[in-house]
């Protein structure tokens, strides 16, 4: 696969599209939090994939770290317009206000909270803590993976992983609401370090 990826085989590029597209959506919507940006990040990676094929190396297993390297970078980027656009928009008149279609749309808005929950949390940690976060744990690759994903040594993504937890674990001990009903979610951070509690198991 590798090799028919860097000779430009179409049919093979489309095939891996198809095996990991979801995969690098879902890695952009865990760091933008946003569905649209996420599929904005999607398409730029795979646009990205298809223009750099020949860095490939020929030699490797899966092909998920080198495209989820290029989601990450691209998150960061379209994360960085996102602010820069807000903080335009904060000096314009509020627009006015707009019908409420919650009625139609209470799936995506229930979807929606629980993502800014995750979201909300996961702002809070390094952007570097935070991709190596959700490379390991929501993406599911491994120490060696993450760091060619990234470019960096294993020892730092070993560092960083750590680093993530243990702000992730302040977090939720400091937002500790009234006691929930058995199985609630009590915290932002609580909702976000729940693939963490789970890992451990």
């Amino acid at each position: 696969m590798r090799a028919r990826i860097r000779a430009g085989d179409r049919q093979a590029f489309a095939a891996m599209y198809e095996e990991y597209a979801r995969t690098v959506y879902n890695h952009a919507l865990r760091l933008t939090g946003d569905w649209s940006a996420a599929e904005e990040v999607m398409s730029e990676t795979f646009l990205a994939a298809w223009r750099t094929r020949a860095t490939v190396e020929p030699d490797g297993g899966s092909l998920r770290p080198w495209l989820l390297g290029i989601a990450t970078h691209k998150a960061h980027n379209v994360n960085r317009g996102l602010r820069r656009r807000l903080a335009f928009l904060a000096g314009r008149p509020a627009p006015p206000p707009v019908a409420d279609f919650a009625d139609e749309t209470a799936g995506r808005i229930d979807d929606a909270r629980r993502l800014a929950a995750v979201h909300g949390a996961l702002s809070r940690l390094r952007r570097q803590d935070r991709e190596v976060l959700t490379l390991c744990v929501w993406s599911g690759l491994d120490y060696a993976q993450t760091a060619e994903a990234l470019g960096v040594p294993v020892g730092t993504v070993r560092s960083r992983l750590s680093r993530a937890r243990a702000r992730l674990g302040r977090l939720s001990e400091e937002n500790q609401e009234p006691r929930a009903a058995r199985g609630a979610v009590e915290s932002e951070a609580a909702f976000a370090a729940l693939p963490l509690q789970e890992e451990a198991r």
